[in-house]
């Protein structure tokens, strides 16, 4: 009687200590890999590296090898929803296959397939398994936290200091691990910046529409401008596109490749919508927009959610001015609140404005322009030779390095330089225009106003020597005194037309951003493109895709 009552109760705890024992030997298995590993040789699974080596190693031996994925040998819904957040990482504008996905799924249908047939998943396979699902998630969590990319390997001039990576990612699955929350645990690594999460929404509504393209998307190219009742042979397709983004419902036409006042009207807000001047007219800017597929757009998209994750958390104040250069654009913000947007002229093409954050701490108002040496040398010194009035008629001087005024007459103007600085007095005509805005940097940059204001109502902007020359300067500068009641908007005027100038000490320092960004969504969700015009996106595709 006790023999059979014995049998019974072992026949009944036989399942608890089969998976107790398959349980100890993946542990073992597990352990066994990652002793038997080299230093010098990276740990791999099915011949695919695992990237996370050290918090692999680190994050097993804290748990004594158990297996984290895997529940009595099968795969639990967490090692799903990891699955499901790594596919979802290409809204991140992040490639899943970055993240083992294709041979998680050679896994997941294998051990899904066994399960229909009542076959055991084999203990390497599970060991396989849990790894390849371990460093996934360090992986992704890495590239959410600072980004992929490395921005100081590329060749963009890009001299923001990194963000550093702050997280304990072991300690960050160990929490999701007692939440049963992969997605909230990788979140908390997005940026901070609302803009972050609107631009994931953006790329996942871009990709439904990608899934319904059919169109060509060969790119149109225009010679000239084309304006309404000229005609082009890429007119159909730039009528499709017009259609595809909604910009235009079907209507009938008599010649085809004629650019019609029904398009004009269509071309007109897509231009509004997109940045560019709505003029109407068919010009190489709105041409190379319209080229853009869902595609293209998503790799735009893509590229700045990148530099969006490499951009420290101290940049993030209460106070700040932010310059788009690809946007031609200055905005400054107070409590996350955008209370002034004017438009600025940035560096040209072989001028490059760089990318770089400072501290804002003084304004000179009625300033002079010293000139550069090397625009002293190439353009000023030979103008001299040619005309001894030069100087004169661009009302400047030459002076000592302390500022003592020399004759030019005396100077050596034939030589390959001149030891003496030359400068362009305040005034109307000056380069600097009436106000300057400082922001010490190694790279000699500040924002300033300009007397070529004309050039502000250009489409393209990229004109400077790689300054930043500001639409509004007055607005500007009152925002900037506004907790000095002191500084009344005839006070600020008086300033901006002296001659001399005069230095004002801002009573704080405010955070200077100059960022590049040609694709962003805004508060409401809906996304902005813009041109490359430094052509830096695609060098950081290529790595992002890589």
């Amino acid at each position: 009687m006790h023999k059979h009552l014995l049998l019974v109760l072992l026949l009944s705890f036989a399942p608890g200590l089969f998976c107790l024992a398959q349980r100890t030997d993946l542990q073992d298995n597990i352990r066994i890999r990652l002793e038997l590993d080299q230093p010098d040789v990276p740990l791999n699974v099915r011949q695919n590296e695992l990237f996370a080596k050290g918090e692999i190693y680190q994050f097993y031996n804290h748990r004594m090898f158990n297996p984290v994925w895997t529940e009595n040998g099968v795969l639990t819904e967490f090692a799903y929803e990891l699955r499901f957040e790594i596919i979802q990482s290409k809204f991140d504008g992040l490639s899943p296959k970055d993240y083992h996905l294709d041979l998680i799924n050679v896994f997941f249908t294998l051990f899904e397939s066994n399960k229909k047939q009542g076959i055991s998943n084999a203990l390497d396979d599970l060991a396989d398994v849990d790894l390849l699902l371990s460093d996934a998630f360090f992986h992704l969590a890495a590239h959410l936290e600072v980004g992929k990319v490395d921005p100081q390997s590329l060749a963009g001039d890009w001299h923001i200091t990194a963000k550093k990576a702050k997280v304990s990612y072991n300690e960050l699955l160990e929490s999701a691990l007692k939440r049963q929350q992969i997605r909230q645990s990788l979140e908390t690594l997005y940026p901070t910046i609302t803009i972050y999460k609107k631009g994931r929404e953006v790329i996942r509504a871009m990709d439904e529409i990608r899934k319904q393209d059919t169109l060509n998307w060969k790119a149109v190219k225009v010679s000239k401008t084309i304006k309404v009742g000229e005609t082009n042979g890429g007119m159909p397709n730039l009528r499709e596109r017009l259609a595809f983004w909604k910009y235009l419902e079907p209507y009938t036409f008599e010649d085809e490749k004629e650019y019609d006042s029904t398009m004009f009207v269509a071309v007109q807000k897509f231009q509004q919508r997109n940045g560019l001047e709505p003029d109407g007219a068919l010009g190489k800017n709105t041409v190379n927009a319209l080229n853009q597929s869902p595609t293209d757009l998503i790799d735009k998209a893509s590229v700045n959610m990148e530099r969006l994750r490499w951009l420290p958390d101290t940049l993030r104040g209460a106070e700040m001015i932010l310059v788009n250069i690809a946007n031609y654009q200055l905005d400054y913000i107070s409590n996350r609140d955008t209370l002034f947007s004017t438009r600025v002229i940035v560096g040209k093409k072989y001028h490059e404005s760089p990318i770089f954050s400072s501290a804002m701490s003084y304004i000179v108002f009625s300033p002079y322009w010293n000139l550069p040496t090397s625009i002293v040398r190439n353009e000023v010194m030979p103008a001299v030779r040619k005309n001894p009035n030069y100087l004169t008629q661009k009302n400047m001087e030459v002076v000592t390095f302390s500022g003592k005024p020399v004759d030019p007459a005396s100077v050596n103007w034939s030589g390959r330089s001149i030891p003496y600085m030359v400068r362009q007095k305040p005034g109307a005509t000056n380069s600097l225009g009436l106000v300057k805005f400082m922001f010490p940097n190694e790279h000699s940059v500040y924002i300033h106003d300009t007397p070529s204001r004309s050039l502000f109502e250009r489409e393209d902007r990229a004109l400077s020597h790689g300054c930043i020359r500001i639409q509004d300067p007055t607005t500007f500068a009152q925002l900037l005194l506004k907790s000095d009641s002191s500084w009344t908007p005839e006070k600020i005027n008086a300033a901006m037309h002296q001659s001399h100038e005069q230095i004002v000490t801002l009573d704080r320092k405010i955070p200077v951003v100059l960022l590049y960004m040609t694709f962003w969504a805004d508060s409401k969700g809906l996304g902005h493109f813009r041109q490359d015009i430094y052509d830096r996106d695609e060098e950081v595709l290529i790595a992002l895709r890589k």
